[in-house]
């Protein structure tokens, strides 16, 4: 199978929103780090961006799937800069994330309650905000947002895809 650059830089994205979740489980489960709402929020934006370019990068080689992908991946990714930013300027400064968008959204979808290994709401916003290599985890998953919107609109950018 022939995969295009395109299909390769979605799934250089994919791989790192996987990688993220990933730091995030096992900072959760082995290390005692308790995810506040936003945090949840993050990890459901981040594997949502996973999934969307993991099936737009299958190999089809259509033009339309790899930018479709890559302009839904760039939505989610300004979505997950929107919620990074506001977790480290506004809720860890916040005593409670409680009835925040985050809160209600994460309750009202139900995930919490059927998948709490992964979307369960430990911690509020102030005590979830920890350091990892001296910086914030809220500025890690900020970056990591920019860097996956950066690389979709690379794909939205691209002439066409190029075989590699």
């Amino acid at each position: 199978m022939n995969l295009t650059q395109s299909d390769r830089i979605l799934r250089t994205i994919a791989g790192l929103c996987l990688s993220a979740v990933g730091i995030a489980l096992v900072s959760q489960h082995m290390f005692g780090m308790a995810p506040c709402a936003w945090c949840v929020l993050q990890r459901l934006i981040l594997l949502a961006i996973a999934a969307v370019c993991g099936l737009a990068s299958t190999g089809w080689g259509k033009v339309i799937v790899l930018r479709l992908g890559a302009a839904i991946a760039t939505i989610l990714s300004i979505c997950g800069i929107v919620a990074a930013w506001y977790q480290y300027s506004v809720a860890s400064n916040s005593f409670s994330c409680a009835q925040t968008f985050a809160d209600r959204f994460i309750a009202g979808s139900g995930l919490d309650a059927a998948v709490p290994w992964l979307f369960g709401i430990y911690a509020s916003c102030a005590d979830a905000r920890v350091e990892l290599l001296g910086i914030e985890y809220s500025i890690w998953g900020l970056i990591l947002f920019i860097v996956c919107a950066a690389l979709a609109l690379s794909v939205l950018a691209s002439r066409r895809p190029q075989q590699g």
